[in-house]
């Protein structure tokens, strides 16, 4: 069963459009990430935002090798994106593989994709990343905290949390 997105913002309007469309040369991007993780002085200084997930096809087998922003959160890792093709290869129960710009870890994965959750732990990782906050088009108030509407629009249009549990 399928969760019925309300139409209605229940935090109010959201202060910009939504998130950023993925760029036509995202998977170019994707690619030079991945060769700087893997260099042994870069890797330190990319690895301390940026980590890539290790992931494999429930039916087709095929690795994916998938850069993200991460923040560190109550000893676990978040991760906010999307909803791609990718993400359903992430089952509770089914361990996954991360690297943090060194030799990959196993890694408990959950998938968040409730408003509550999704809306709290975008707040999260948008004080931690501002580059991600802006990304996923997450303005501030006066204060400099994200804005629940924006968080609430960007849940609405797809956004899930991966919450990963290093071993």
């Amino acid at each position: 069963m399928t969760e019925q997105i309300p139409d209605t913002n229940p935090y109010g309007t959201p202060s910009t459009s939504g998130p950023e469309p993925i760029r036509s040369y995202q998977n170019l991007v994707n690619t030079f990430i991945r060769s700087l993780l893997k260099v042994p002085v870069l890797s330190a200084q990319v690895g301390k935002r940026l980590c890539v997930l290790h992931v494999v096809g429930r039916k087709s087998g095929k690795p994916y090798d998938v850069p993200v922003a991460y923040t560190r959160y109550e000893g676990d890792i978040l991760v906010g994106t999307a909803k791609r093709p990718w993400v359903s290869n992430i089952r509770k129960g089914v361990p996954i593989e991360v690297s943090f710009g060194g030799p990959r870890q196993t890694a408990d994965a959950e998938v968040l994709t409730d408003a509550d959750s999704v809306v709290r732990l975008s707040e999260v990782i948008a004080r931690d990343n501002k580059q991600w906050a802006k990304f996923n088009g997450m303005g501030t108030d006066a204060a400099g905290n994200p804005n629940k509407a924006d968080a609430y629009q960007s849940w609405q249009q797809g956004c899930v949390i991966i919450r990963l549990t290093v071993r």
